[in-house]
């Protein structure tokens, strides 16, 4: 029984390397499989021949020819499964479709500001409801729904033990969940955004991201996973002091990352609108540009302290990290400033995904786990 307990694990883990392969690399052959993952060609032809039985992937034509016989072609079957993503923030909503590869279906971010109440779950749920449907989302297909929520989410208590922001404690994801039609999953929203960051990303094996949103959060991505911590608390760098006996935080402690790297920092000056902040800038408003710099001053601050501690890239996401993409260079050189080490400040890179990071990571969890059981 163990030894065909082993067999089946080790067939399984086989699929799934190879599932994961083709989800990567698109148009493949099952040579290139082969060659790719070191696996015998036979092997490898049985287990797409398993996947094609299943729906997983199918075969798509002919490659071209490199002298011999040409190689069927195969791709993953991507809209055969999907998945869905909530992001709760304080005052939005982000609701987000996704398939098997991670592409992204459909996006929409709503005003809806959150209230502890059942009201507010049962307006979201319809809200759902009636983007799944203008995505034409097949409901049979749907795994479940991914949901990020801003504070400490607990996976082994399953339950929001904290949420500052949001004002609440010790919620059962059970509560929440029953509100779905659909089985629902639950992330930390800086988890979440670093989880769509790196989870498809072959470049990308250890790095620290930074959600830079209108609350500072952090997590740490290593080796195709989040590092959580033990109390679930790994990487709340927005409530690492930076100023000691600073401006006050949201939190009630003074000087606290979170007082001056926030989103709000930025976009108040702007009547609340984080885009007209850099359009102001851009443009050359002298006040915009002091508020600026005196930002990157505290996130650079921050970014060498991280980086002094961890030695690995860090990225910069949330709403902030979708705007400076144009501003890195002078991010770098206040790092650079700040840095002991010769190798410059490179490891410090913008985000990937602009907009619905944390719904993406929310939903790709679910297709993970989905993944992990092929």
């Amino acid at each position: 029984m163990k030894r065909q307990s082993t067999n089946i694990e080790v067939k399984k883990n086989n699929r799934n390397i190879i599932f994961r392969y083709i989800c990567k690399h698109g148009v493949v052959s099952n040579p290139d499989i082969s060659y790719a993952v070191k696996m015998s060609l036979p092997t490898v032809t049985q287990n797409t021949k398993e996947l094609i039985e299943r729906g997983l992937i199918e075969e798509t034509g002919e490659l071209e020819s490199t002298g011999g016989r040409r190689a069927k072609a195969l791709s993953v079957a991507a809209n055969v499964r999907l998945a869905a993503g909530l992001d709760i923030t304080k005052n939005h909503i982000g609701l987000l479709l996704t398939n098997l590869t991670g592409e992204i279906l459909k996006y929409n971010r709503i005003f809806f500001p959150f209230a502890d109440e059942d009201a507010y779950y049962i307006t979201v749920n319809e809200k759902m409801e009636e983007f799944l449907d203008e995505a034409c989302a097949d409901r049979e297909r749907l795994l479940g729904i991914g949901i990020s929520f801003p504070g400490i989410v607990d996976l082994d208590r399953e339950m929001v033990v904290h949420s500052h922001i949001l004002g609440v404690d010790s919620v059962p994801f059970a509560s929440i969940s029953r509100f779905f039609a659909y089985p629902c999953y639950f992330i930390n929203d800086a988890n979440a955004g670093a989880y769509a960051e790196g989870i498809r990303s072959e470049s990308m094996e250890r790095f620290f991201y930074i959600s830079l949103s209108n609350t500072v959060g952090g997590a740490i991505f290593n080796d195709n996973g989040l590092v959580q911590g033990s109390g679930f608390r790994c990487g709340e760098v927005g409530h690492m002091t930076v100023i000691p006996d600073g401006e006050p935080c949201y939190c009630g402690k003074p000087g606290c990352l979170d007082a001056y790297c926030a989103a709000s920092y930025l976009s108040d000056a702007a009547g609340g609108k984080l885009e007209q902040f850099f359009v102001r800038m851009r443009q050359g408003d002298g006040e915009f540009r002091k508020l600026w710099d005196r930002y990157t001053d505290y996130l650079a601050i921050a970014i060498n302290n991280i980086h002094m501690i961890l030695d690995c890239d860090i990225i910069l996401g949330g709403y902030v990290g979708s705007y400076v993409e144009e501003h890195m260079h002078e991010i770098w050189e206040k790092v650079s400033a700040r840095s002991i080490f010769t190798e410059g400040s490179t490891f410090v890179k913008s985000c990937k995904y602009k907009t619905g990071a944390a719904a993406l990571g929310a939903a790709l969890r679910v297709v993970e786990l989905f993944i992990k059981e092929i």
